[in-house]
């Protein structure tokens, strides 16, 4: 520490590796932020040597997947003025500072964890579509309005065959703690057969393509080339985890919290363990429900991709971390947000135009999430309104 009655310095006492080594173990983000706070060598110092981001890779090895990161103000900067190289490079360093620090906090943030799936993206394969279509596994009961509600695959003459479901989360900076799945019991077979997988495993990143191009599974349209590998950049696949053949919900929990970066995650099904008693007697996969447990770090943090490779650059907007409260009032119609003078909405011809654009998506994912939660991810109709199920239906 600093001692200001004999004017000395902790940092002129020691060699500046000393003093690295131990800044290095700080491990809160908070005490990080108390130590630059000390004196101005000490900011400089955690600003120069870059423990923020230091920090932020040691908490999660996933922020190393972004190429750059950039801060997104609401209102524009004011044109650049002619600045020494060593001046662009400490304001370089204050940027990578508060976008490092913050994400750190949000990192280790104590904010409960809920079901981050928005939408179904599309699955490997479906057997009876769209009867039997992945957006069932969005429903936590395994039958509604006394029908089945499961996905199935298509059937397999070997046990080895691995299918995949991909899901678009509620955000696209999303801490993944825990995957859930169940497999589904087929009450309606001789001997009630369970239709697990023998292992699964998960793989998360985003979509190559631009935001607001991606399309979801549908009930005139199966999705099949949607889930291509070569359509996403995988950031993080886990490790394979055993299923039990139960009709239960199966936690698996990841090794560590996982940051899911463009907010999308493949469940991989993982050989087969039951033939279809009936029928066929081929072998099959079928899961009533999948929940992707976590919390968005959104919309503070978002999420760009640069170009057609897939390169990924972190935005943060700083004036979004009171947006709930905005979208509160205009989804009651109230003005009363132009009362903080400070933080009051400007006039969109002066505001940044990239901000509008990431507060824009950030606000149709949560309609999106908010409409999913009300009206369902399902609609079931009466077998009269259907024509009754069909015969050659396997799973009937």
């Amino acid at each position: 520490m600093e001692d200001d009655s004999c004017g000395l310095d902790f940092l002129n006492l020691v060699s500046p590796d000393v003093s690295a080594c131990v800044f290095r173990l700080l491990d809160d983000p908070a005490d990080l932020v108390r130590a630059a706070a000390v004196s101005r060598s000490w900011r400089r110092f955690v600003v120069g040597n870059n423990f923020s981001k230091i920090l932020c890779l040691r908490i999660c090895p996933d922020i190393a997947n972004f190429t750059s990161a950039e801060e997104v103000n609401r209102s524009p900067q004011p044109p650049p003025t002619a600045e020494s190289s060593r001046d662009v490079e400490l304001k370089a360093r204050e940027r990578d500072y508060r976008i490092y620090s913050y994400l750190a906090g949000a990192l280790v943030s104590a904010k409960p964890s809920m079901d981050c799936i928005l939408h179904c993206i599309g699955a490997s394969s479906t057997d009876n579509f769209p009867g039997e279509s992945i957006d069932n596994t969005l429903e936590p009961r395994d039958r509604v309005h006394d029908r089945p509600s499961y996905w199935s695959s298509g059937g397999q003459d070997y046990s080895d065959v691995p299918e995949s479901l991909t899901y678009r989360l509620n955000s696209d900076m999303c801490i993944v703690d825990e995957i859930r799945v169940q497999p589904f019991k087929a009450y309606f077979q001789p001997g009630f057969p369970i239709y697990s997988s023998r292992a699964v495993r998960f793989w998360m990143g985003h979509s190559k393509l631009p935001h607001g191009s991606e399309s979801f599974v549908t009930d005139e349209d199966e999705n099949l080339m949607a889930i291509a590998d070569e359509k996403y950049v995988w950031t993080y696949i886990s490790p394979e985890f055993p299923m039990l053949q139960e009709n239960v919900l199966q936690s698996f929990k990841l090794p560590r919290p996982v940051l899911c970066i463009g907010g999308v995650v493949k469940v991989q099904l993982l050989g087969r363990v039951q033939k279809q008693p009936i029928y066929d007697n081929r072998y099959y996969i079928c899961v009533c429900h999948t929940q992707v447990i976590g919390r968005s770090l959104s919309p503070v943090f978002m999420v760009e991709i640069s170009d057609p490779a897939g390169y990924s650059v972190l935005k943060y907007l700083p004036s979004a971390k009171n947006l709930c409260v905005e979208d509160a009032m205009q989804d009651n119609g109230s003005d009363s947000m132009q009362d903080d003078g400070s933080d009051s909405m400007q006039d969109d011809a002066s505001d940044s135009l990239e901000w509008h654009s990431l507060v824009a998506r950030y606000r149709q994912m949560r309609h999106m999430a908010i409409m999913n939660v009300l009206l369902g991810p399902m609609q079931f109709m009466d077998e009269d309104d259907v024509g009754g199920v069909s015969d050659d239906d396997p799973f009937a």
